[in-house]
């Protein structure tokens, strides 16, 4: 995994037969990532030649109503990809990026392009389109397209091979809690609803990304402040979530209570430890919306679901959520 490419502390780390090797190594781009995961894969003798790979696959965050279906990627496919980046804008032209530095070191290799988008294409549209006027979902696409359905789906399958059921009788909610975080319903094993909308900035709070806002407060703050729509948007996207709220960290890890349980980190005290709290507590509140939306949407819930980093190892945002869940017990 190459990590924070074209910042001063990127790194590069891969996993060979369980034991993790991890390099700070300057990444200043997708070809420079490229080029050290092929000499990876040669140093730890996982490949001979990079000729022996045949086929790469790439996951792609927006498909938007173009793609139906994964693709393999010809400079056409490669073209609509880095187009509809309007509806991924910190994903979908590094994404295509990277397909064009894996083509250039690559050129036989078959490249597949999997959508994340591709999962929620069974959303109805009671659950996809907005309020707003018809003629912007026609003439624009304006529309949920929802995200992490590679995820998401893959999950909601392992559930229901775990608890030996078939899917197309279960009621899920899965909550995908990251950097990047959403909330899917997912009802006979096809995506019911989901949190992100037209764009991954949408609905839940996220590290640094705002969730849902009154639109109306854009406007009102870009007066206040005499900024423009482009400021704004990264404002939304990189200054907001969990970072706006503590003013400390987007990272979940960073605002435990109890982080003198890791050696490297002191306790947080006073009005950080407040602000910690605080953000932590709305980013568990703003999951309870939606689960509890869709308890309802669905009609009962069989399992829910917590995946991902902040999901797989934050005992107290689960333990939040569920607490909420108890009435229904």
């Amino acid at each position: 995994m190459a990590d924070r490419v074209g910042l001063d502390d990127s790194s590069f780390t891969i996993k060979v037969n369980g034991e993790k090797h991890q390099e700070k190594i300057a990444i200043p781009n997708s070809e420079t990532a490229v080029t050290i995961l092929l000499k990876k894969l040669k140093k730890y003798n996982l490949i001979d030649d990079p000729k022996e790979i045949i086929g790469i696959g790439h996951r792609i965050v927006a498909g938007g109503e173009e793609f139906k279906d994964s693709a393999l990627v010809d400079q056409e496919t490669l073209q609509k990809i880095y187009d509809l980046k309007q509806y991924a804008p910190l994903h979908n032209a590094v994404e295509a990026d990277v397909i064009k530095a894996f083509m250039k070191f690559l050129p036989d290799a078959a490249e597949v392009a999997v959508f994340d988008t591709l999962f929620h294409q069974s959303l109805d549209p009671v659950h996809y389109l907005y309020s707003l006027p018809y003629k912007y979902y026609e003439k624009y696409g304006a529309r949920k397209y929802g995200a992490h359905g590679i995820s998401v789906r893959y999950i909601s399958q392992k559930v229901a091979q775990i608890l030996n059921l078939d899917i197309k009788d279960l009621k899920l909610i899965v909550c995908h809690l990251g950097s990047g975080a959403s909330i899917t319903a997912v009802k006979n094993g096809k995506s019911y609803d989901t949190s992100m909308g037209f764009t991954p900035v949408a609905e839940i709070t996220m590290s640094s990304r705002s969730g849902d806002v009154d639109p109306s407060l854009l406007p009102f703050i870009m007066k206040k402040e005499d900024i423009n729509i482009d400021q704004m948007m990264k404002i939304l996207y990189h200054k907001s979530g969990l970072l706006g709220i503590s003013g400390i960290s987007p990272d979940m890890r960073n605002l435990r209570s109890k982080r003198n349980l890791r050696s490297n980190m002191t306790p947080l005290k006073g009005e950080k430890k407040a602000r910690a709290d605080l953000a932590r507590n709305i980013f568990i509140n703003r999951i309870i919306r939606y689960v509890g939306s869709y308890i309802l949407e669905m009609g009962g819930l069989d399992s829910i679901i917590f995946t991902v980093g902040v999901g797989e190892h934050d005992y107290g945002i689960r333990e939040g959520v569920m607490d909420s869940l108890k009435l229904l017990a």
